[in-house]
């Protein structure tokens, strides 16, 4: 009975994950730090300001933000994910019908499952693929303007004279900012599953089941696919997946408007991470991120299936094993090897050093 329930309910389940998840417990204990901050300024105040004390407290509380949002937030976060392609891209219903379809449907009909699973499969790990990446590198960005906001904050609570005089940011701001990372899985899913359904049936569209599969070809095809997608609409769009389209006419309302009052401190930082991301510093690092995903996807393909190490596969075999690929992808963090291996290329680090080069972390 508790089984069935899980089965029918579980989609909800993640929901609930998610909605409560990631944002929240990520909010929650940076409150903490912020609330310990400003009982060292009560402490502080009126002393001379010591800029060692104030990189020391940066450091310290980037730190603990970096450690939360690993352990906390992205895991979270990819639970959530992982719940909701499951549940959007469900493939359990096609393999199915294709399985007891012999006597049943005609040879046409069935040809027309086989290409539907076909172009699934390949969304559903392609999907997976894109929402990994740019989710790893997306909260990253959302702590290291954290930890530079943070960094300004404490130096202006100890009486930094060279940094002009703003409000903090309010605690609210902060939850809401956090909680952005659940964008993805929450509003922009729906857009995101059927663009990627169109650049996987554009570039699979010559490929018939009985075409035979390398490994080379393998990875050359999840990457055109991952370029017609990244290529549809204007430049930025698949910036929208991950944050709010409302963010470009804000965007334009900061710009136009010197009144201080007018820009909220949410307002600011989500200005500021839409920045980041709509960056050609920002998208040469996807992309680069991207590859190196596929690469070692690819990779652990081959080292699994020794006939597509050694030779050609036939598209009616490999489908289904790329599409076993999927989840491996939004497995929970801590075990999964292509999201530490996002986080640990060197040229993501070179990136982030450099776009916060003013913050001492």
């Amino acid at each position: 009975m508790m089984w069935e329930y899980w089965r029918k309910h579980k989609g909800k389940v993640y929901v609930t994950l998610g909605v409560f998840g990631s944002g929240y417990l990520l909010y929650k204990l940076y409150d903490s730090h912020t609330q310990h901050l400003t009982d060292l300024e009560k402490e502080d105040a009126g002393k001379p300001v010591n800029e060692e004390l104030v990189k020391a407290l940066t450091r310290v509380h980037f730190e603990n933000i970096q450690k939360i949002a690993d352990t906390t937030t992205l895991p979270h976060a990819m639970v959530y994910l992982s719940g909701r392609i499951e549940k959007m891209m469900d493939l359990s219903h096609l393999a199915e019908k294709i399985n007891k379809g012999n006597g049943i449907i005609t040879l046409r009909e069935k040809v027309a499952l086989w290409d539907r699973f076909k172009v699934q499969s390949f969304a559903r790990t392609v999907l997976s693929i894109w929402s990994m990446t740019s989710l790893s590198l997306y909260i990253r960005v959302l702590v290291k303007i954290l930890g530079r906001h943070f960094y300004i904050d404490t130096a202006r609570g100890l009486g930094a004279a060279h940094l002009e005089e703003s409000e903090r940011i309010d605690r609210n701001d902060e939850q809401q900012f956090l909680a952005g990372v659940d964008f993805l899985s929450n509003c922009g899913m729906s857009l995101l599953i059927s663009n990627m359904q169109i650049a996987v049936a554009e570039v699979l569209k010559e490929k018939s089941w009985i075409d035979s599969f390398t490994a080379s070809l393998l990875h050359d095809t999840i990457m055109q696919i991952l370029d017609v997608f990244m290529s549809m609409g204007n430049p930025h769009q698949w910036v929208n997946y991950l944050m709010s389209e409302d963010l470009k006419t804000k965007s334009a309302a900061f710009s136009s408007n010197d009144g201080q009052n007018e820009r909220t401190k949410f307002g600011l930082l989500m200005l500021e991470a839409h920045t980041v991301l709509s960056s050609d510093e920002f998208r040469s690092i996807l992309d680069v991120s991207l590859r190196s995903v596929v690469d070692d996807l690819v990779q652990d393909m081959k080292d699994q299936h020794g006939d597509l190490n050694s030779s050609e596969m036939p598209l009616s075999k490999l489908v289904q094993k790329v599409a076993k690929m999927g989840p491996l992808l939004l497995e929970e963090s801590c075990n999964n090897k292509y999201i530490q291996m996002v986080r640990n290329l060197p040229v993501a680090e070179a990136f982030f050093t450099l776009q916060y080069a003013d913050t001492p972390l």
